[in-house]
């Protein structure tokens, strides 16, 4: 699928000239967001995977302790595995592979590609009005509006960096899938959800 066919709107935010985002039935669906990541040049975001929610996040000064924090369960688990089949099976291109240092963002990004690399733009979000809240909020912007070197980048964190940076709400395991403008401006082209992965790769599997 050419780009010239993803005829949409820039999202509404700044560095987007104003513009309202594309109504949800003009956005792609997700075979048609396959063939788009194929191509490669595109940024997918992830919410992390299904977690345990008898699990809370405490005591996250040291984020390396994951004890203290709510965690993938073993749906999570399965989730990102089948993720990343998808992405083998499908060929999608992946270049760099950025989580959030919260370990359940880094065991999605670690089940499904096997590698990632910490990035503190990701980490958690301030409230707004909160001391760092719009350096964070540009970093993020930054990040989905960056053309990838190769491949497609993934971003593996959590919905509320999402919601302030682009309008774009997942539910655990879902991907928002991105075209990249440049000077932190992007297209939102879709939503995978995370359920669709095994469905996607017996259908469009290239052969």
């Amino acid at each position: 699928m050419k780009r010239a066919a993803l005829a949409l709107v820039c999202v509404g935010l700044a560095g987007c000239g104003g513009a309202t985002a594309a109504p949800e039935d003009e956005r792609l669906g997700p075979a048609q967001l396959v063939q788009a990541l194929q191509e490669g040049g595109l940024v997918v975001y992830f919410r992390h995977a299904s977690t345990d929610r008898s699990q809370i996040d405490a005591g996250l000064a040291d984020l390396d302790d994951c004890s203290k924090q709510r965690n993938l369960d073993a749906a999570g688990r399965e989730q990102s595995r089948e993720i990343g089949r998808g992405f083998r099976e499908l060929e999608i291109p992946v270049g760099g592979v950025l989580s959030s240092e919260y370990c359940r963002a880094r065991e999605t990004a670690e089940l499904a590609f096997g590698r990632y690399e910490d990035e503190p733009v990701l980490t958690g979000f301030p409230a707004e009005g909160d001391p760092g809240y719009r350096e964070q909020l540009a970093g993020t912007r930054e990040l989905i509006g960056s053309p990838p070197a190769e491949g497609n980048t993934v971003l593996v964190a959590h919905v509320k960096n999402l919601e302030a940076a682009a309008g774009v709400s997942l539910d655990e395991g879902d991907a928002a899938v991105f075209e990249p403008l440049g000077d932190s401006r992007f297209r939102h082209l879709g939503r995978i959800p995370a359920s669709v992965w095994p469905q996607l790769a017996s259908e469009l599997r290239p052969s």
